[in-house]
């Protein structure tokens, strides 16, 4: 039945102009905070090279079949997750899982936004000369005002949104697509010249040796619990940095042909979002040991330790402006593509046109990321038990609950013989030239990988537990 579909839906549905678009727009939606904000913070706590070691094995083995599955019910389908599980499995025991792609999408917004609002504010801010020659107490000070600003995050929040959504306005290929392969590539002009520029600062050589060479004793050193934390910290990394289980990738597997197998674009797609990952490393450690900053000072990194960084180099206001417009784009091509998402659900699921979908959703955004704003001022005072605030309760559904078990159910679809099945899968993902799926990998994938997601699952809720019930 799916098969019969096809032919009549396919020929409407805007597909990219060329391959080497919906590889960057793909890379662009996995390319996010999880990478140049949170995998050298979290790396830097984990003990450097090891971490990174880790990281990329968790990478292969859990991350690369969950979004080739994803790429393969979006391509079989042609389309969105609106319909897609409903195409492929007639039966319609998965058509619940429907929503679980536009709600994960509209969460992940709701304090997605906000971030990216941060990032393009810093801007003007590093471009100004506001650190030059500043502590990390001026630079602190200066975080926590904007926070405590609603006013000003509130229009920054606003900025990011509009960007998102005039440039999914324009079309697929006049918009997300041509604006994103801009975006992306200078994105990486800026993160070389930015990686030049702090692998030859004095003492950068420290920093460069803790970052590349494992030295696992560093994750021994608070004894095995320590190690336990940092293989589930690698494993959780690999997982949600490529924006996996709440149909982000599917989305963009409907708007591909056959001529490529769907390995080897996700193996494309995982190669860029590492190599962001690790290039932003090689700005942030050695330009740390160069200026004797603790590499582990988490997710302030960015925003209170890096601008004391850049505010002791020569030219600091130009390296420290340029940094931040690579996480704007960083942060802009993620706000993008899951625009994208959201709107093409409600094309899809309701006939919309793209101008009415971009209305309606740019609007619901707006409103539900508000708390958000918020929550760092005026709401303040709202905190959720053993999660946090706003934010991090937000981040919290996201990351520890929609996206592991989202991609538990596509790897139970499509391996399941209640599901597509892995036949159906395997024929779709190899089609085309290039790299095949493993068909050898048929137990990992069905039983491993499922095993794994739910020891994700589980240990994100464990220290949870201990505040509830200890």
């Amino acid at each position: 039945m799916a098969e019969a579909n096809q032919p009549a839906e396919a020929p409407k549905r805007e597909h990219f102009a060329s391959r080497i678009g919906f590889i960057l727009v793909a890379a662009g939606c996995a390319i996010g905070l999880g990478n140049v904000w949170r995998f050298p913070y979290i790396t830097g706590e984990y003990g450097g090279g090891a971490f990174v070691l880790l990281y990329l094995i968790f990478l292969v083995i859990l991350g690369l079949p969950v979004m080739v599955m994803e790429f393969a019910v979006g391509r079989a389908s042609q389309k969105s997750c609106a319909q897609a599980f409903d195409i492929l499995e007639p039966k319609r025991r998965f058509h619940w899982f429907s929503w679980w792609g536009y709600i994960g999408c509209m969460i992940l917004m709701m304090f997605y936004t906000t971030v990216a609002g941060w990032m393009v504010a810093y801007i003007p801010k590093m471009a100004s000369g506001m650190f030059n020659g500043a502590d990390a107490a001026v630079t602190g000070e200066a975080f926590n005002a904007m926070l405590a600003n609603p006013s000003e995050l509130i229009a920054w929040m606003l900025v990011a949104v509009f960007i998102g959504f005039i440039i999914c306005a324009m079309g697929l290929q006049k918009g997300v697509e041509r604006i994103t392969k801009w975006m992306m590539a200078i994105l990486f002009v800026a993160m070389i010249a930015l990686c030049i520029r702090a692998m030859t600062l004095p003492g950068a050589g420290e920093g460069i040796a803790f970052y590349l060479i494992p030295d696992f004793s560093r994750m021994f050193e608070g004894g095995w619990g320590t190690f336990g934390e940092a293989v589930y910290a690698a494993m959780g990394q690999a997982f949600f940095s490529l924006s996996l289980g709440i149909a982000a990738m599917e989305i963009f597997g409907s708007k591909v042909g056959k001529e490529r197998s769907l390995t080897g674009e996700a193996v494309n797609v995982t190669v860029l979002n590492t190599l962001v990952a690790i290039l932003a490393g090689l700005i942030i450690f050695p330009a740390c040991f160069a200026y004797n900053v603790t590499p582990d000072s988490g997710p302030s990194l960015v925003f209170v330790t890096l601008p004391v960084v850049f505010g002791q180099m020569p030219l600091g206001n130009l390296w420290g402006a340029l940094f931040f417009v690579f996480m704007s784009f960083a942060a802009l091509s993620t706000v993008i593509a899951v625009f994208e998402n959201l709107i093409s659900f409600c094309m899809d699921k309701w006939g919309m046109s793209r101008t009415k979908a971009v209305l309606i959703n740019g609007a619901l955004v707006i409103v539900l990321s508000l708390p958000c704003a918020l929550g760092f001022n005026l709401w303040s005072g709202f905190t959720v038990p053993g999660i946090g605030d706003i934010q991090t309760f937000e981040d919290f559904v996201v990351s520890n609950n929609m996206l592991p078990l989202g991609s538990l159910i596509f790897v139970l679809f499509c391996t399941c013989r209640y599901g597509w099945g892995w036949d159906k899968f395997l024929a779709e993902a190899d089609a085309g030239e290039g790299m095949k799926f493993p068909a050898w990998s048929r137990l990992w994938v069905k039983y491993g990988i499922p095993v794994l997601i739910i020891i994700i699952f589980i240990m994100g809720y464990a220290p949870k537990f201990a505040v509830w019930f200890g």
